[in-house]
């Protein structure tokens, strides 16, 4: 833009008619973003009848001339027009005006005043003209104005959100940066009773996500930022506040109920104070300060919390674990401030705000955006609780003991990783806390177990690969020798008769009919040289299983090109073998034996229907000949079905396909592997400090060495 036009819009901002003032910042705000623009109408004197605009204008000539000054600013021009006088205006806009396209350039220009020791590119010499102590004055005067900013969130313009966000994290950013440090947790404790910490979370949870993704995953960074500077806020007992909150957690523990020790005379008749006083409560000794060097301020924060929120519960777990042995009792401060460091673990608190921008970039989709935001951070009071809460219910579910707090502790982690880490972006924290109290303790121990497994294949993955396979070999020999024996014994088959086309077709009346039962029965038993199967039919199952002598029809292995089968790969595993399979009217488990039939082997009895093929092997000497059934049989129960199809298939080197078998080889490999795993000696592992294995002086034979330390 020339300068001759850019001194008629500086004229114009000053004419005495309002449309035309109106339309000039009208045109100026779109042009202002501009710094070289920007610097001819500084010079041209157009930043003095800005100011005036902004001061005393109305209507939409006052919102064009707040977003005009706001651009100017974001472009780190017109600093030295900043003063009480235009703060103190702006502030009162925003408490007192109702028009959005007003509070959104009024709130800008707060943002960029409090932003401005942070993004100016030149340092001022008036540093309290700018963050948070240049708004003190002014809301002072407008005490509202941070109830009002807050109640802007819940607004439906998305731009007005977005505008009372940012300034919202310019101030908190601000306090937490330069205020004192008696400053900045009252202003926070002041904004979360506002309700900020509400808003934001239904915000996060919402579904104009992408317009407010900017300024939400910078307050949940602030969030980050101001766990982190609790948890390094040192507790001393010299501070009010921390001596306060230590004497509330232990009157809320009811002390009064505690048995007083008798007074004696030699002590002036002073009252002795309760040698378990805060050992009691759970602490290690009765000095409970540098129990909190890991947590800080915030493990006393969330005890002090759930203590006074859950006053009755606590004082009625306290008398409950009164009567038990001391070694059986819960220590809940210490199991407070284990739920304090899994989930200041499992949020990344110790994250940096550079590595939380990294995920702007992934915002392109709605997968990424339910990645990035973690909503439940807002909620760590309640999740503090709830995980205390399963904390106890597991100690106490398991029968723990003080030697076993660690192994609670990493239940409890898994817990909250499945539970919360699980949780999607819109799950309401009422359900997660549900989940949480009633998580099957079963499942967790399966989920511990399948953490383990991981573990190992990330630490000896390569090593235990080859190992795996290996006993994965050994496994399948073992199954295929065990149910080729399973051939070997024999066993009795049902004949049930086969559904004939001449009986017309399937009726609604037949699925209704249960099969009749079985007129004869069929044994059948593999030779001891495992080349022909034999077997014959008998009226009625005999006392003795018959002996080859007595089986005179036989197949010749050799001749077997097929086993059929609607047995399915995924059948229900049921462990015993007399267990019987409900029966299915004209449908039956069955399994037929395809082969080529050669005179000097038996005629083949009748087939039933034909079913689908699970394996096939063929022969160039039986290319041309047709493949006939030789054999079917109907196992009463999926175990003997799985023993015999799958035997049939192994003794044909063929891949066992039902889940039972399959489950045996998993079963069997991994034992494999944890036997193998036992042999590894302890100072065979790398990187592991040797310890000194104990001698046996001063003790019996009932002894054991505690090498690992429990």
């Amino acid at each position: 833009m020339e300068g001759i036009e850019v001194s008629t819009l500086v004229e114009r901002l000053g004419s005495d008619e309002d449309a035309v003032r109106k339309m000039a910042v009208f045109k100026l705000q779109s042009s202002i973003g501009d710094p070289s623009f920007a610097d001819v109408f500084i010079a041209e004197g157009g930043l003095t009848k800005l100011r005036y605009l902004t001061l005393n204008a109305t209507g939409n000539t006052l919102a064009y001339s707040l977003t005009s000054f706001s651009r100017l600013l974001e472009v780190d021009k017109g600093w030295e027009f900043v003063n009480q006088e235009l703060v103190k205006r702006v502030v009162e806009l925003v408490v007192t005006h109702p028009l959005v396209n007003i509070l959104r350039g009024a709130m800008s220009i707060l943002v960029a005043v409090v932003s401005h020791p942070h993004t100016s590119t030149t340092r001022t010499t008036q540093p309290h003209a700018f963050g948070f102590r240049a708004l003190r004055p002014a809301i002072a005067e407008y005490p509202q104005f941070l109830e009002m900013l807050v109640s802007r969130l819940s607004s439906a313009d998305h731009a007005l959100c977005t505008n009372a966000l940012q300034l919202i994290n310019s101030l908190m950013r601000d306090a937490i940066t330069n205020g004192a440090d008696h400053e900045w947790p009252k202003f926070i404790k002041r904004l979360q009773d506002l309700g900020v910490i509400r808003a934001v979370y239904g915000l996060m949870q919402g579904t104009a996500l992408q317009d407010l993704a900017h300024p939400l995953l910078e307050f949940q960074a602030l969030t980050k930022v101001l766990l982190r500077k609790w948890r390094d806020v040192p507790v001393e007992l010299d501070k009010p506040e921390h001596r306060r909150a230590l004497k509330g957690i232990h009157l809320a523990s009811n002390p009064e109920k505690i048995p007083e020790q008798p007074e004696n005379e030699e002590d002036g008749g002073k009252k002795k104070h309760n040698p378990e006083k805060w050992r009691r409560l759970g602490f290690e000794s009765e000095s409970p300060a540098w129990e909190f060097e890991d947590a800080g301020f915030l493990g006393m924060m969330d005890l002090a919390d759930f203590v006074r929120k859950h006053e009755d519960s606590f004082q009625k777990l306290l008398l409950e674990q009164s009567t038990q042995p001391s070694e059986e009792r819960c220590p809940i401060a210490r199991a407070s401030l284990a739920v304090t460091a899994i989930l200041y673990e499992h949020f990344e608190i110790d994250k940096s705000d550079l590595e939380d921008s990294k995920g702007y970039l992934a915002l392109d989709s709605r997968a990424s955006i339910d990645r990035i935001f973690r909503p439940m951070i807002l909620q760590w009071s309640k999740l503090h609780t709830a995980g205390l809460q399963a904390f106890l219910r597991l100690w106490k579910s398991t029968g723990a003991e003080t030697a076993d707090f660690s192994k609670v502790a990493e239940l409890v982690r898994i817990l909250l990783e499945a539970v919360v880490g699980g949780a999607s972006r819109t799950k309401e924290i009422q359900e997660i806390e549900e989940e949480l109290a009633g998580f099957d303790y079963q499942r967790l121990r399966e989920l511990q177990m399948e953490i383990m497994e991981l573990t190992y294949e990330d630490t000896w993955g390569h090593h235990l690969r080859q190992v795996r396979d290996e006993l994965n070999h050994e496994a399948l020999q073992f199954i295929k020798e065990q149910r080729i024996r399973c051939l070997l014994q024999g066993a009795w088959f049902p004949n049930i008769a086969p559904f004939k086309p001449e009986t017309g077709p399937v009726t609604k009346g037949d699925l209704n009919r249960v099969a009749p039962p079985p007129s004869t029965y069929r044994f059948v038993r593999l030779s001891h040289n495992r080349r022909w199967l034999h077997y014959a039919d008998f009226p009625s199952k005999a006392s003795n299983e018959p002996s080859l002598e007595e089986l005179p029809e036989k197949i010749d292995l050799t001749t077997v090109s097929s086993v059929v089968s609607n047995v399915s790969a995924s059948s229900s595993s049921i462990t015993s073998s007399t267990s019987t399979l409900h029966p299915s009217p004209l449908s039956t488990t069955r399994i037929t034996i395809h082969g080529y039939f050669l005179p000097h082997s038996s005629p083949p009895p009748s087939s039933a229907a034909h079913a689908h093929s699970h394996s096939k092997s063929s022969s160039h000497s039986h290319a041309h000949r047709k493949e006939i059934p030789l054999l079917t049989l109907h196992p009463p129960s999926h175990t003997l079905a799985s023993e015999w199809l799958d035997g049939l298939l192994m003794l044909l080197n063929q891949q066992p396909i039902t889940s039972e078998t399959n489950k045996l080889l998993k079963i069997v490999a991994g034992y494999g592997l944890k036997i193998r795993l036992l042999n590894v000696r302890f100072e065979e592992l790398g990187g592991v400090e040797e310890r000194e294995v104990p001698g046996r002086e001063g003790v019996d034979e009932e002894y054991y060495y505690d090498v690992f330390g429990g």
